[in-house]
This record gives structure tokens, sequence and C-alpha cells, in this order.
């Protein structure tokens, strides 16, 4: 059976004047795959991530994400993805049915697609009594179903979470998964990086960036077997024990 390849990646590469932060990195990513992008601060991870997401032109090497050119068609990748942070992901001072709006213009939708988008979230999220609630007015965890939502609701072929349980409880950043495994079994490939590593044990697959390079990748449970460990957070320490950049 083939397996359609939502982002897929070849030497990509990308240097700042004589730093190369991004060094020649090679991966796809299925339909459907949770896949777990780690690396220390100054890894080149978000610089990475920058590129998949059209953000920002490689120096060198070709890929593409959701089908498009990530050279050519940045503009296209923008529209067609889903993309989260911990940093910025709604507008604290608009309304939960206002920032659904926002965010469906943004993503191209049309008023009727919008209208139908918007009562499936409200029943889905069971947040209709939060319709005209201000977002700061609304629990983090709330907040966090409503990001995700906004982020996917274009049905995207794939969602881009950027340290997206940051700052959260362990209760609230665990039923944030679940949104995830959700999106997973529906199809939508996630990509997603973090610093809580014990995240990383629910990804079907993991990269680890060390120095701009991809340093391991495969499932968790294969690192874990290969570095004779108990954990991925192990398996990190070993892995980037030797990294110049970082932390």
């Amino acid at each position: 059976m083939v397996t359609e390849k939502v982002i897929s990646v070849t030497d990509l590469t990308k240097r700042f004047g004589s730093f190369t932060a991004v060094d020649h990195i090679s991966f796809d990513v299925a339909k459907g795959e949770i896949f777990g992008f780690l690396g220390a601060n100054g890894a080149g991870k978000t610089t990475a991530m920058r590129m998949l997401c059209g953000l920002s032109i490689p120096t060198a090497g070709d890929g593409t994400v959701a089908g498009f050119d990530i050279i050519s068609q940045a503009e296209s990748i923008k529209r067609n993805i889903g993309y989260m942070s911990q940093k910025f992901s709604l507008y604290s001072s608009l309304t939960v049915e206002e920032n659904i709006n926002l965010f469906s213009t943004i993503y191209g939708m049309t008023s009727l697609q919008i209208m139908d988008a918007s009562e499936r979230l409200f029943n889905e999220l069971g947040m209709d009594a939060m319709r005209r609630s201000y977002v700061k007015d609304i629990p983090v965890g709330w907040q966090q179903k409503l990001a995700f939502a906004v982020a996917t609701i274009h049905r995207p072929k794939v969602v881009f979470l950027d340290e997206p349980t940051g700052g959260v409880d362990p209760v609230t950043r665990r039923k944030f998964w679940e949104l995830i495994y959700k999106a997973s079994s529906e199809g939508m490939t996630v990509f997603v990086t973090t610093h809580y590593l014990d995240e990383a044990e629910y990804c079907n697959r993991i990269s680890i960036m060390v120095d701009g390079k991809i340093s391991a990748l495969d499932s968790p449970s294969a690192l874990k077997e290969k570095y004779h460990v108990e954990t991925i957070d192990e398996v990190f320490r070993i892995v980037a024990k030797n990294a110049k950049r970082g932390d």
C-alpha cells in the first residue's frame, strides 16, 4: 500500500551569512501521522518549521507540504495548512465567535462555509454558551480547544503545532492531546514541536535536531530500544549530549 506523503523534504538548508541554521535535513511525513519535531533551543527546529509553513525560503534543498512546493508555492502552503503556537493563537479581546469568524476569513472560507463550520464547532466543542464570551474570560483549557479548532476549521491536510501546550497544567495538556488523536484519526497530519519530552511518547514518530541536523528519527519505541533506555527524555539526553548550540 502506497502511503500519501503530506510533507516531504530533501536536503533542506537555511543559512544566515556564514551560519547554517538548518543543515541538509531530509524526511517525509505521512497522511494522518503525528510527527514530533524535537530539539533544544538553537537546534534549528523553528527555522525549519518556518520554511515548511512558507514563511522562509530555503537556501538549498527542496520539498513539498500539502502538495505545494516550498519554494515556488509558499503562498499556497500558507492557505492550505493550519498553524497554532503557544505564543499567539487567539485574540483575547475578541469573543469566541469573533475569533472563529476572523480565522475562517483568513483561511479564505466563504460566508456559508463559515456559518456551517461555526455551528459544527460550537456543537463539537460544547461551547455554544460561550459564543459571546471574550476569550480572555474563558478557562485556559477551553482556550486551547478553541485555538486548535480555529487552526483546523478549514480542514487542512496538515496542522503545525509550535509548542502548543507550553505553560499549561498536565491535565489540560492530556486533554489537548485527545484533540490531536481525533484529528489524526480523521486523516489530518499533525506536525508538533514540544519541550515536554513525555509528549513525544504520544507521537507516531519523532525526530531530534542537534546543531541544525536531524540526529535521530524513528518511532518512540524504536528509539528507546536503540539506545537501551526507558524514556524519550533519556534518548534526547544521549542524542543531544554533544550539542554545541542550544541550552
